[in-house]
């Protein structure tokens, strides 16, 4: 029974595939034109409280409430009593008295989705923490993989770029392995955490024989916001060695798809032709996917409660 989606990691096979099955009927009501259910959150309040920017995750929570006919309330931490020095637990201690039945957070700190799980009385949604995980978006590349793929098992998937710095790599790389899948990491040294091989995946550092026979290719963006000190050369230099064209794309398979969580760097870390090839490009699906998947959270935790 799922209280709480915190990360990917903590998830049962078995529960990856019951999310994705109530995912996949809200991607058929949407396309028959049935876009909403207001009974399933009718009367419940959902809270989005997101301490990062955020553009696709933060609009589709809130779509995908509204959808389920909860009320939606969106937190802004920058013109909150937490820009005048209130801790998150004391920002938890305010949540609970308002008694939300959703949660949806999303922080800098690593962890911090957890602890206010244990100290609110409502289910928690990470919608990104740290460098830790970021489950609806693993969730919703996998949605996409199966719809393009017919399965999510025995694929080669390979994620190039900032691995190091990502939170959708390490929640993919648990979801992808979970589910019987090959993983790669392409990356400069720099750009990898140590130890990842434990994680299950095999590392490369040439992306001509990372890419080698694969059926998808995920492209990460540069995260230089979180970056203290110099991680490559320069952009050009990167570009070069690890951004995404037709010449490094012809490694794999013939009918490979490229991914990208967004937002996109063109010309750092993909190719403007790429990214935009709809016969190989399923980037804008990638989005309209997440609204599809965070409805099928939404409605599997406010069924449960907590």
């Amino acid at each position: 029974m799922i209280h709480h989606m915190l990360g990917i990691e903590e998830l049962s096979k078995e529960e990856v595939y019951s999310i994705l099955d109530r995912a996949k009927y809200y991607v058929s009501c949407s396309r028959s034109g049935k876009k909403h259910d207001k009974s399933i959150m009718s009367g419940k309040t959902q809270v989005n409280l997101f301490f990062e920017n955020s553009t696709r995750t933060q609009t589709s929570f809130e779509i995908a409430g509204k959808r389920l006919g909860a009320d939606v309330m969106n937190m802004n931490p920058r013109v909150s009593s937490i820009k005048k020095g209130e801790t998150i637990l004391d920002t938890a201690l305010t949540l609970n008295a308002m008694s939300p039945d959703i949660l949806v957070v999303r922080h800098s700190e690593s962890g911090t989705a957890k602890i206010l799980s244990q100290k609110i009385n409502c289910s928690v949604i990470n919608a990104g923490d740290g460098t830790h995980e970021h489950p609806t978006q693993a969730l919703l590349d996998a949605l996409t993989i199966l719809h393009h793929k017919q399965r999510i098992n025995g694929l080669v998937v390979a994620i190039c770029g900032d691995v190091l710095h990502s939170r959708v790599a390490r929640s993919n790389i648990f979801l992808l392995t979970k589910l019987h899948n090959e993983v790669r990491i392409i990356a400069p040294e720099t750009l990898i955490p140590c130890d990842i091989e434990k994680l299950g995946v095999t590392v490369y550092h040439n992306i001509y024989d990372g890419l080698l026979n694969c059926d998808v290719v995920m492209i990460l963006r540069l995260q230089t916001e979180r970056m203290s000190e110099s991680f490559i050369p320069s952009t050009r230099e990167y570009f070069h060695r690890f951004g995404l064209d037709y010449n490094k794309l012809s490694r794999a398979k013939p009918n490979v798809i490229v991914m990208h969580p967004g937002p996109i760097n063109r010309g750092v870390e993909i190719d403007s032709n790429v990214a935009d090839d709809i016969n190989r490009s399923v980037i804008h699906e990638q989005v309209s996917t997440g609204v599809a998947v965070r409805m099928a959270v939404l409605d599997i935790l406010s069924d449960q409660g907590v």
